[in-house]
């Protein structure tokens, strides 16, 4: 007997061997069959999907739910443009806290709204006896007040109180790291946010270490919540790149640098399990430190690497040769060009032809960078709501020519690169249906075309988020697709994105989200 049986349903299935369907049979979180394979079996439910779209739950291949859930719950000066409209909710953020010394967070400061960066004198007026920490929104740096300057090593670099990059990690280093059980229920609460959004499964790009690291035994609060049950989708996590460490281990295991006990790539169940090593290169765009090889127009910068290119170079293919699948931060073309030949030379070194790597973002990618992708079998992890959110902006600190190259979808397409939808939320919106739609208009929240000679199509961006995020996350065997034997994760739609407006997509309703076969949510609408 079958545990559920949905019928009555306009089923995408994204597997060419079978692309439509209208029935679809559950037996133990898994599918079993697809119309007449399944009609006639019984079933201990039966859901009349009344005409709705069912696809693969999306896949969200790069996110951060503990920033996330913490955002959620953390005060806020979005969408704040005055810079006294900032420091009133940091006044009041740190007459909430109790003693001398205390730290106060806030997040969503965005210097860009405001015309200039904040400074360490400006919320030393606000904070008297207190530790500020004002979270950029990129995640790429912070603006501290002077308490917590006078902390920080000499040689630690700032801008009146801006830090970027390391020096922000100088700052965070400063504080006990967050406990288990508050990092348990940010992710529980931003997991529950995708969930209502489709999503169905994600990766957490960086725990333990690295820019966005929230504590040095982070992986125990995903293990929490799995073992009380509380893990509503499936969660691959990252390690940073900064866990691994030299081992003393034989000289033919040929392993340099790994986390304790040689654990890599794969290790755990279909529910909580570790996949790439992230690293980080370089910056980001909206806090202006991408590495370029060109400056950002109008200026002579051109963003920063996050280290010396020897030794990022030197992670990268230690992290390869310890058997780890890379997913390789790299946004500037600058940074491109250094991951492109890292990973060269790690496989160089020890070919691995499904070793699957990935760069994160691919935010600026020349057209000759393009064949290189192909060639190394890497694939592109990008972000589509970036531009949609901050389309204007980049577009025009990269300039006319360069603006076209960003966040590319048909360029990687045509070059045969897997392209592979994400959000990076909480940086921005991180709605499926919101970047399928950029996908598709390549058009910003103004309505200004960005790139509009990479926009895909439909059935392309669907793909981005469901085939081509299970093969990124290595999860092609059992998600990604509604084919018979794979996990019954799935998404129904109040309308076919192939046939709406393109303009209308985003404002598709998620009606339901199932999970190993359950329903996610109690909407009483099916």
């Amino acid at each position: 007997m079958l545990c559920s049986r949905l019928t009555n349903a306009n089923i995408i299935t994204m597997d060419p061997d079978r692309p439509f369907a209208r029935e679809l049979g559950i037996w133990r979180g898994r599918i079993v069959g697809l119309d007449e394979d399944v009609a006639s079996l019984p079933a201990r439910e039966v859901v009349d999907l009344q005409g709705a779209t069912l696809l693969p739950g999306f896949i969200d291949s790069h996110v951060h739910l503990a920033w996330t859930g913490l955002k959620q719950s953390t005060p806020s000066v979005a969408p704040c443009e005055r810079v006294e409209d900032v420091l009133a909710v940091v006044a009041e953020a740190a007459s909430r806290t109790s003693g001398d010394g205390a730290w106060v967070d806030v997040m969503g400061y965005d210097q860009r709204a405001l015309g200039r960066h904040l400074t360490a004198a400006e919320l030393d007026t606000v904070s008297p006896g207190r530790k500020v920490f004002l979270m950029h929104d990129s995640g790429h740096g912070c603006v501290v007040n002077s308490a917590v300057l006078r902390l920080l090593p000499a040689d630690v670099p700032h801008q009146d109180g801006f830090l970027a990059e390391g020096a922000m990690t100088a700052a965070r280093r400063l504080r006990l790291p967050y406990g288990q059980d508050e990092i348990a229920d940010a992710v529980e609460r931003a997991a529950r946010t995708c969930l209502s959004e489709g999503v169905t499964a994600v990766a957490e790009a960086g725990i333990g270490g690295g820019l966005l690291g929230h504590s040095p035994v982070e992986l125990g609060a995903y293990q929490l919540l799995r073992d009380q049950g509380r893990l509503p989708l499936r969660v691959q996590l990252m390690p940073a790149g900064d866990a691994l460490r030299p081992r003393g281990a034989h000289r033919e295991d040929g392993i340099p640098r790994a986390l304790d006990l040689g654990m890599r790539t794969g290790f755990g169940d279909d529910w909580l399990s570790l996949g790439a090593l992230k690293i980080y290169t370089d910056g980001g765009m909206m806090a202006r430190t991408a590495a370029l090889t060109a400056p950002y127009a109008g200026t002579d910068h051109t963003g920063q690497l996050q280290d010396d290119p020897d030794r990022l170079t030197r992670l990268i293919v230690d992290g390869h040769l310890a058997g780890w699948q890379l997913a390789v931060h790299a946004i500037g073309d600058r940074a491109a060009d250094l991951a492109l030949d890292a990973l060269e030379q790690a496989q160089r070194l020890r070919p691995r032809p499904d070793a699957r790597h990935r760069i994160e973002h691919a935010g600026l990618i020349r057209p000759d960078q393009l064949p290189r992708f192909a060639r190394l079998g890497v694939s592109a992890v990008v972000q589509p709501t970036f531009l949609h959110s901050f389309g204007d902006d980049y577009a025009d600190v990269m300039g006319p020519e360069r603006a076209p190259w960003m966040y590319r979808g048909r360029g990687f397409l045509d070059h045969g690169v897997t392209l592979v939808g994400s959000s990076d939320r909480p940086v921005t919106d991180g709605a499926p249906l919101r970047a399928i739609q950029f996908m598709v208009e390549r058009a910003s929240a103004s309505g200004r075309p960005v790139g509009p000679d990479e926009a895909v199509t439909v059935e392309e961006a669907l793909r981005a988020y469901t085939v081509a995020g299970a093969y990124a996350c290595r999860w092609d065997d059992s998600a990604g697709s509604l084919t018979p034997g794979k996990r019954a994760d799935l998404v129904v739609l109040g309308d076919d994105p192939r046939y709406v407006d393109p303009a209308r997509i985003s404002a598709i309703e998620v009606v339901e989200t199932f999970v190993d076969g359950d329903r996610t949510t109690d909407s009483g609408k099916l």
